[in-house]
């Protein structure tokens, strides 16, 4: 077996060219900033963390140059962590396979159990493919291509256009299809919620503009909110646009009020005042200050008259007409351990003010989390907020740049993934309880679904592992399946349970393009080519164009172009791209977007607020719907109708004494997991080399506890071990872990390393969107006694280098058996459907119309149509199209 790289025809060309390519624009003209610096070796690149300018000696990447006239506060995990992690001992220099999966492929005994457990296999890439196309076909042939799962959602791998899994579900979608995920992590229930409620999924939307914001607003409230620590990253290029204008806006008065459970970053920055609250009880809290409200007669009833619906049903619940309970401070207060006094100052505040609520997504990853967002909603609609300027609900403040004023220019859009022939889902926090119950019936979105009998996972630049909930439990399901793929650069948790692990190259080792602001959409950044890949790892489109022609469809998968031929196609469809041509983009590495004048009075909801007949919401009725008539027809027992306090099956409300509860916030120095393996970055806040676990200074010394001491933190599903931080500024009964470490079991079955869904639950948000709720746990702590050496995250797997295995005979893969399936997936498309599936793009959103309601589409289209750069004519012809199929559509 050798181990050279895979020499077929198209696909070695086009990885030749492409570097070619990039050598013909290595430098820019930033260095020259600096008259007295070496110009050559500079070269321009963009990041989730930051555009920089990446200085290059002999092939080698020895530092990161910020460019601050495009990141003004460029953050350590750009200045250490891009270069630690191209370099780190994690990485995956070649293809792998499991020992027992290459041993005995063809015999089918595979040995699930042994993932995580036994080495892997260093092979040649052509081993490699032709192993995943076996498995592909295998599967798709023998169960069907829903056995076919990808996680691969979200597309956070990196920045770029041509990320991991859109390239997997362009290569899938060719023959086929897969099972996909619906959803994420990271909003999943008020997406599917808010857009019934508000007509907008709201949590993936741009917020009002920061100016209106400085000039109109007294009072401005963070529930659960942290945007100083949360915009350090974005989906797509971060610029740290909004860092000013905090500042700007808390210089010129306006109050800051915090409830959380810990006090943030956000809250010293802003001088905000901490009211702590017991964690999952926001909705308690909203409910008892518009009973307040109700009772001072603070309410604005000619804006409910005109704007909402159902508030009088609503307000019967909070005067507790319908169940006996009256939803009054002292009965918030024995729920969310804030003061009834407190509760009615905040309540009379906010009435009185003119008063901006700005809802983290970490209040919805809960247990009923869709009630948590709406009750924000409905308590802004009692006091005749929504659409003011400066007044209202926003819910991401604290992502992507919330606040800056929008360019609504075309950003550039890569290659289509296609039709995805597959129409069943599993949503994305559900995946252990689809690997255990294939053929259960589940809701979703108020749809009936079954989950499928999954033969094979397919994961491209996804962590699923380090982000499913109740880890342990996801291991044990991993065993029914017959092969995992993983294409990944470095050796994360969900390559240490894989069969399969291709290993694609960071961004700094190939061309992409990306845009900066994920609300401003100002900037079009270049990629550029920084080294060469290490070792031998590829783009993620050449992996895929590599599997295409192994299946024999690289002319389908690449349309016979090259990568760089497809960036420049990407550009062009960029607003910027009518007065900066290409090469002058590529050479200088940025070009700007200009952003209107008028966006900078842009108020969230203020159409609506002016002229609610000629501006109706997405909703059924067109006007805020207090109670929801369509979510109370679902008849789901843990989502009712409007926005009411249940109790949740584990809190501090039904804790035993020693129990706290665990939350787990977005790290400071990570996205999610990528950075974890940044050993700069670790020494910033790593404990003796495990996660910090934040902890009430009272709650420590109970139990022995000091500052710097490892900590065990276990309930029935998992132990986790952390390190102690001690401080005042949390709640008692509560600790903080920030979610993404990477796990490491030890002999126990502890993790070593700190990951805490180790700790968390499956329990779902509720039957309307099945999403996680994380942050709905509990567990017990004490000192950790018996540490097991030092957290083995960080290093390679055990890898036999040298075994001696005959070549693949290519008749047995059988691999002809794609034209059969490609032969039946001919169908005329309509030009709605073919321009759909070619240019519209949604993060984090539905990829099968039908698995979203009309009204539902049409709070997602205004600000996707712009994106995709669709003109009248075409917006037209999609918009007929998803009115055709969409779920609830009287075509169907």
């Amino acid at each position: 077996m050798s181990f050279a790289a895979p020499t077929r025809r198209a696909f070695l060309q086009g990885g030749a060219a492409t570097v070619g390519a990039t050598g013909l624009f290595s430098t820019t003209a930033l260095a020259g900033l600096d008259p007295n610096s070496f110009g050559e070796g500079r070269i321009f690149h963009a990041t989730h963390f930051g555009p920089f300018e990446a200085v290059v000696r002999d092939g080698k990447l020895v530092n990161i140059s910020a460019v601050h006239n495009l990141d003004a506060q460029p953050t350590e995990m750009l200045m250490y962590g891009v270069k630690d992690r191209t370099y780190d001992k994690s990485r995956i220099d070649y293809p792998m396979v499991r020992k027992s999966y290459l041993e005995n492929w063809e015999t089918g005994d595979i040995k699930p159990e042994l993932r995580g457990k036994e080495p892997y296999v260093r092979v040649d890439w052509d081993t490699a493919f032709s192993l995943t196309a076996k498995a592909l076909l295998d599967t798709a042939t023998e169960h069907g291509n829903e056995a076919i799962f990808s996680s691969s959602y979200g597309g956070w791998a990196n920045a770029g256009n041509f990320r991991p899994n859109v390239m997997q579900g362009r290569l899938l979608n060719l023959i086929g299809g897969c099972t996909n995920t619906q959803g994420d992590w990271s909003a999943g229930a008020s997406q599917i919620c808010l857009p019934r409620v508000i007509g907008d999924m709201e949590v993936y939307s741009a917020q009002t503009a920061w100016e209106v914001i400085r000039d109109n607003t007294e009072v401005f409230v963070l529930v659960g909110c942290d945007p100083i620590k949360n915009n350090r990253i974005e989906y797509t290029v971060a610029d740290h646009q909004m860092s000013g204008p905090w500042e700007e806006i808390r210089d010129n008065g306006v109050r800051f009020i915090s409830i959380n459970p810990q006090r943030t970053p956000s809250d010293e920055y802003l001088g905000a005042e901490w009211i702590d609250i017991v964690p999952n009880t926001d909705v308690a809290l909203f409910s008892a200050m518009a009973y307040h409200v109700l009772e001072k007669g603070l309410e604005d009833r000619a804006y409910l008259d005109r704007y909402t619906v159902g508030a009088d049903r609503w307000i019967a619940y909070i005067r507790g007409e319908t169940d006996d309970t009256p939803k009054t401070p002292e009965w918030a207060a024995a729920i969310t351990g804030i003061d009834a006094g407190k509760i009615r100052e905040l309540a009379e505040l906010l009435a009185t003010s003119r008063t901006e609520i700005a809802g983290a997504w970490s209040l919805q990853r809960a247990q009923h989390g869709e009630m948590t967002h709406w009750a924000i909603v409905n308590f802004s609609a009692l006091t005749g907020q929504i659409g003011k300027p400066g007044g209202g609900v926003g819910f991401s403040w604290h992502y992507g740049g919330g606040g800056m004023p929008q360019s609504g220019k075309s950003t550039p859009t890569g290659l289509s993934q296609g039709r995805n022939w597959v129409s069943g889902i599993c949503p994305a926090s559900r995946i252990t309880e689809m690997l255990e119950n294939p053929g259960a019936e589940f809701i979703y979105n108020g749809m009936t679904g079954t989950y499928p009998d999954v033969k094979m996972i397919f994961n491209a630049g996804n962590n699923f592992m380090s982000h499913q909930q109740d880890t342990n439990r996801l291991i044990r399901a991993l065993e029914k399946v017959d092969t995992i793929v993983s294409v990944d650069v470095w050796w994360t948790a969900a390559t240490r349970w894989a069969d399969i692990v291709l290993p694609a190259c960071s961004t700094l080792e190939r061309d992409d393009i990306s845009v900066g602001g994920t609300y401003s959409n100002d900037k079009i950044y270049a990629m550029k080519q920084v080294i060469e890949p290490v070792g031998e790892s590829m783009s993620d489109y050449h992996i895929f164009e590599g599997l295409a022609d192994k299946l024999g469809i690289w002319p389908q998968f690449t349309d016979s172009y090259e990568l760089m031929d497809h960036i420049e196609a990407a550009y062009g469809r960029t607003s910027a791209s009518e007065h900066t041509p290409f090469e002058e983009f590529w050479e200088k590495g940025y070009a700007f977007q200009e952003v209107p004048e008028e966006a900078r009075s842009w108020v969230r909801h203020g159409d609506f607020y002016t002229d609610p007949e000629a501006n109706p919401l997405h909703t059924a009725s067109g006007k805020i719907e207090m109670f929801c008539e369509e979510i109370a027809g679902f008849d789901i027992d843990d989502c009712p109708g409007m926005p009411v306090w249940m109790e949740k099956h584990e809190y501090l409300g039904n804790a035993e004494p020693d129990q706290v509860h665990v939350v787990s916030p977005h790290p400071w120095y990570r996205l999610h997991s990528q950075m974890d393996q940044s050993e700069t970055l670790r020494d910033l806040y790593k404990i003796q080399g495990r996660e910090p676990v934040r902890i009430n200074r009272s709650d420590a010394e109970s139990r022995g506890i000091a500052d710097g001491d490892l900590v065990e933190l276990y309930n029935d599903r998992g132990t986790i071990i952390v390190g102690a931080i001690l401080s005042d500024d949390i709640r008692p009964g509560v600790v903080s872990v920030y979610e993404g470490g990477w796990p490491s079991l030890d002999s126990k079955g502890r993790c070593n390393s700190g990951l805490v869904n180790f700790l968390t639950s499956t329990q779902r948000a509720s039957g309307l969107s099945q999403a996680t709720s994380a942050n709905t746990v509990i567990c017990r702590m004490r000192k950790c006694e018996d540490p097991e050496g030092p957290n083995m995250a960080y290093e390679k797997p055990e890898i036999i280098e040298n075994m001696e295995l005959a070549e693949i005979d290519q008749d047995k893969l059988d691999l002809d058996r794609v034209y059969d399936i490609t032969d039946a997936l001919l169908a005329d498309l309509t030009p709605g459907e073919q321009i759909f599936y070619e240019r519209c793009t949604v993060c984090h959103g539905p990829r099968e119309v039908g698995h979203f309601t009309m009204n539902q589409w049409k709070g997602i289209t205004p600000s996707m149509f712009p994106r995709a750069g669709l003109d009248e004519n075409e917006a037209t012809l999609v918009m007929e199209f998803l009115m055709e199929n969409a779920s609830d559509s009287p075509a169907k």
